[in-house]
């Protein structure tokens, strides 16, 4: 089963997820409609749509570490400053 896209607003404030001098990150933007929109900064037509509860509960986990067995293994980056 298939589900229709959900329009992407034209006014939304795209915010990369960086801090650095990455090449490919991915943006974050909440809309007025209640949704909060993810994409890839190299595929802008690429948007993936979740609901603020949603993102509230997915940020709440990550806070948690209930996501970090994701991470396990990897190098942590370079300190910057």
């Amino acid at each position: 089963m298939s589900v229709p896209p959900v329009p992407v607003p034209d006014n939304l404030r795209w915010i990369p997820a960086t801090e650095g001098d990455e090449t490919e990150y991915l943006e974050v933007a909440f809309g007025d409609d209640g949704n909060v929109y993810l994409r890839e900064n190299l595929k802008p037509e690429e948007v993936v749509v979740t609901t603020n509860a949603k993102w509230d509960a997915f940020v709440l986990g990550v806070k948690a570490g209930e996501f970090d067995h994701f991470v396990e293994g990897l190098d942590d980056p370079a300190p910057q400053g």
